[in-house]
């Protein structure tokens, strides 16, 4: 079992463990989504569990040995927590470090005191894609929410037009740009070059944040107008701290991982020959290990140390980061599992027959599969996982920058229409107090936006690249 385990990871494309016709197979791949999304919405089940079973009746229905389904599931599930899960967990540490020290607050505060009236949106998109970046979605959330409905109440703002562009930033960041988990899982499952994906998630977030956040909060705060809750306005973590890092620093600790992950892109392209002493140290720099593992020493100095945090507490810091993401590493893990089987049951090469005779770009459909998965799950890092495994044998004769676009595609089309079954919905709901109504109106539109635009900027970069 190992044995065929290494072999399937050494090559994604390999023969299909089912000799089933391409209508057995199509078959198979509907019962086998049916069968996760039927377990996360109905009979809700946790994705870990959902994504597991549903692999196992992917294979039973394509009538593949029991063994072989087992042995792809979990061949894909240790080569997808082997690519992720380290840099997963080194994001969550990293941003666990923002969070308790009050360096995400001394950013919010710095941005807001330079901030007008006028420009208060603008900021508070700027401040949720400087936090968004090392933070998952909902820490991200929990850690924002406070401080836009305080800017909302203090500042007499219409809750929408500070809330969209926060929510916005946060949202981009989460399914465009690693080290998230969604787009890391992508990249790894297409094989992506994470620098490139990178540094066109960037260039593709920053318009998309600006329309679908200080731009559609204007029309937001119109459609819907709902006062702060004074119930939610909690006390803010860094108020109980005597002393909290620099903006500077702070900022500097945030975008070093991102600084040196473009730089080796950047190396890789001007300088191209791997024998190069320059281009060497900046692979080795550049790797997301590393830049991520640097920013996490460093910022136990800048953002630990700074905020006088003993040994002791820097590393119960350290320790209760790690536990939360548990069942985000299972879900990206089963979801490699899945990839792994549709590939190796021979999904893949029915995909690849199928599109040679459409005339759908390879994007669009990427996008269209994630938007379908994500609208029936309610799951953006499913959608995400789900659409890579299909995508990734089209990936294989893709150039480096289009294998990125790929990625970026995915994830827009994860981030599509969220409603009543992504937790998200309901935690947004809660947090601004809307009706259901209300934040369809507002939180889903605004996701909507995000998707299609992103998708836009994806298939015009995919025309000038």
């Amino acid at each position: 079992m190992t044995r065929l385990s290494v072999e399937m990871l050494a090559a994604d494309t390999a023969d299909p463990i089912t000799s089933a016709g391409h209508a057995q197979l199509g078959i198979a791949v509907l019962v086998g989504i049916a069968v996760i999304v039927l377990l996360i919405t109905k009979f809700k089940l946790h994705a870990f569990l959902s994504l597991t079973i549903g692999s196992l009746v992917l294979g039973a229905v394509a009538a593949a040995p029991l063994d072989k389904t087992i042995a792809s599931f979990t061949a894909g599930l240790g080569s997808t927590v082997a690519g992720v899960g380290v840099l997963i967990a080194l994001g969550a540490i990293l941003g666990k470090l923002l969070a308790d020290s009050g360096g995400a607050d001394q950013i919010v505060d710095t941005i807001l005191a330079k901030a007008s009236d006028r420009t208060m949106p603008w900021a508070m998109a700027l401040i949720a894609g400087i936090i968004g970046l090392p933070l998952f979605f909902e820490v991200g959330m929990v850690l924002l929410i406070p401080v836009v409905l305080l800017v909302a109440k203090r500042g007499n703002f219409s809750l929408m037009r500070i809330g969209i562009p926060a929510l916005a930033g946060l949202s981009v960041m989460h399914g465009l740009v690693p080290p998230h988990p969604g787009p890391l899982a992508a990249i790894d499952a297409v094989k992506a070059n994470l620098g490139v994906t990178l540094a066109l998630g960037v260039l593709v977030a920053l318009p998309t944040v600006v329309i679908a956040g200080p731009l559609f909060s204007r029309v937001a705060s119109r459609w819907v107008d709902v006062t702060p809750p004074d119930r939610l306005i909690p006390a803010r973590p860094s108020e109980e701290l005597e002393r909290r890092p620099g903006f500077g620093a702070t900022v500097a600790t945030v975008l070093l991982p991102v600084v040196l992950m473009l730089g080796k892109a950047l190396v890789d392209i001007v300088v191209d020959d791997p024998a190069n002493g320059v281009q060497r140290v900046a692979d080795v720099v550049g790797s997301p290990l590393i830049a991520l593992l640097a920013a996490v020493i460093v910022g136990m100095f800048t953002l630990g140390r700074a905020a006088g945090f003993a040994k002791g507490r820097l590393s119960s810091t350290v320790e209760t980061s790690l536990a939360p993401i548990a069942g985000i590493l299972l879900i990206v893990g089963a979801g490699g599992g899945f990839k792994q089987t549709l590939i190796d049951i021979g999904v893949g090469q029915m995909i690849m027959d199928f599109s040679k005779d459409w005339n759908v770009s390879a994007l669009l459909l990427a996008w269209l599969i994630a938007v379908g998965i994500r609208l029936a799950t309610g799951s953006a890092t499913v959608a995400t996982i789900s659409a890579a495994g299909l995508m990734a044998p089209l990936a294989a004769d893709m150039s480096t920058t289009h294998t990125a676009l790929l990625v970026l595609a995915i994830g827009a089309g994860s981030l599509f229409f969220s409603h009543v079954n992504d937790a998200g919905f309901w935690l947004v709901k809660e947090y601004f107090g809307m009706s259901v109504g209300q934040t369809v109106r507002t939180w889903s539109v605004m996701e909507t936006i995000i998707s299609v635009v992103s998708l836009g900027f994806v298939l015009l970069l995919s025309l000038v690249i």
